[in-house]
């Protein structure tokens, strides 16, 4: 067997285990959705078993990545990305980027809400955030403070703080959103004359 064979397969465990707790979840969680057992995920985790298409599709549908991702896949030459959007609590949420342990970006759609509700509901955890609205209107509370973002106006804040998204508008609501999972912060340059 190839050397390369043998390093690509050899990673598996190490980027499986990343996952999972950049999932923040515990082997038994996983166990649970994926229907594997835990001394099978442990084994693979840690190198002492070789993980099968059998146990890494499964896996690969628990995380939401593509199995390539999970395999480390050598680049084909095609630069273009294919995000599976994910749906949840009504809003689109289409990955943008792949790299596992570093800033994840983000397009997110929002429909345009029933009723304008007057108070949101905030919630804190780690990580920065930045946000672009690309197409409507963002409600943004902030703790004790609520913004108004329109088209082409961004926000940047640390999700410590009690925060949450809401469409103020009358259309779908369109963001790009880059997120730091350890509190990285956007660094943009400005090239000068």
């Amino acid at each position: 067997m190839p050397d390369d064979f043998e390093a690509v397969l050899g990673a598996v465990g190490p980027r499986l285990r990343t996952l999972r707790r950049q999932h923040g979840a515990t082997l038994e969680q996983v166990a649970a959705l994926t229907g594997l057992s835990i001394s099978t995920l442990s084994r693979i985790e840690s190198g002492q078993r070789r993980p099968t298409l059998e146990v890494l599709l499964p896996l690969a549908r628990a995380y939401h990545v593509p199995l390539d991702e999970l395999v480390g896949a050598p680049a084909t030459g095609d630069p273009r990305i294919h995000p599976c959007p994910v749906h949840r609590d009504g809003a689109t949420w289409i990955p943008l980027s792949r790299t596992p342990g570093s800033l994840s970006a983000f397009k997110q759609i929002l429909p345009v809400p029933q009723t304008l509700p007057e108070h949101l509901d905030q919630r804190v955890h780690e990580g920065h955030e930045w946000l672009y609205v690309l197409n409507g209107t963002l409600r943004l509370a902030l703790g004790d403070k609520d913004f108004h973002l329109r088209t082409g106006e961004a926000a940047e804040f640390d999700t410590k703080v009690p925060h949450a998204l809401a469409n103020s508008g009358h259309q779908p609501l369109e963001l790009l959103i880059i997120f730091g999972q350890q509190g990285e912060r956007v660094h943009l340059r400005a090239r000068t004359k």
